[in-house]
């Protein structure tokens, strides 16, 4: 069976979205950071970055969240999360995920990073005006690139709506401003679907129980 290991709300969530759209079953292993999970010799020993997602499918082991989305839609290609190889919707397909994951996604990061990521001596709090400035940016490309479509892609939903709706959600849960009426329905349409609400319940049932 897929191993999934991870956090709730982490970028393990597209991962375990993809797996609940496709409809496959899958082990969510959890990493607890504050146990120090991250930086045990058994994770380390199965990804030495010490950080999520981390898939593991019969003997691959995969690392970094847009090519774990990418290769679980290529192999459950009849569930059609992902165009063909080769083709311009492809290509599309490809432009769009790399956005989000360097565009989109990089000043979130940045933010996160000299929030809590860091140790505190390397954080550099006067960053963060520029780094939500970079966001702005990559939401007006963003909406430009959407228009009225419901997807990314147009019509259909896709794996690319996956890495771009779960940043959307970060953005929001880090204060940043989404002014696009074209975003703001997006956000919702991406937010409101089944497969995510069924992957976080999934991620929150691997929490330890309080007692």
């Amino acid at each position: 069976m897929i191993k999934v290991y991870g956090y709730p709300n982490t970028r393990a969530t597209r991962i375990t979205w993809t797996l609940e759209e496709l409809q496959e079953g899958y082990e969510f292993k959890l990493v607890d950071f504050a146990k120090g999970d991250s930086k045990s010799k058994e994770f380390l020993a199965v990804n030495p970055a010490g950080k999520v997602p981390v898939l593991q499918d019969g003997d691959l082991t995969l690392t970094e969240s847009g090519a774990i989305v990418t290769y679980l839609a290529d192999k459950f290609a009849d569930q059609k999360l992902i165009p063909s190889p080769g083709s311009p919707e492809r290509a599309k397909f490809e432009q769009w995920s790399y956005f989000a994951l360097c565009e989109l996604e990089q000043p979130l990061w940045t933010l996160g990073k000299h929030r809590f990521a860091l140790p505190k001596e390397q954080r550099v709090s006067e960053i963060f005006p520029t780094a939500s400035w970079e966001f702005q940016q990559a939401l007006t490309l963003l909406s430009s690139g959407l228009g009225t479509k419901n997807y990314i892609l147009g019509s259909e939903f896709s794996a690319a709506d996956i890495l771009l709706g779960h940043t959307l959600i970060w953005g929001l849960a880090f204060d940043q401003t989404v002014k696009q009426e074209n975003l703001i329905a997006y956000h919702q349409r991406l937010s409101e679907r089944p497969a995510l609400a069924n992957a976080k319940a999934r991620e929150a049932q691997s929490l330890p129980t309080e007692k």
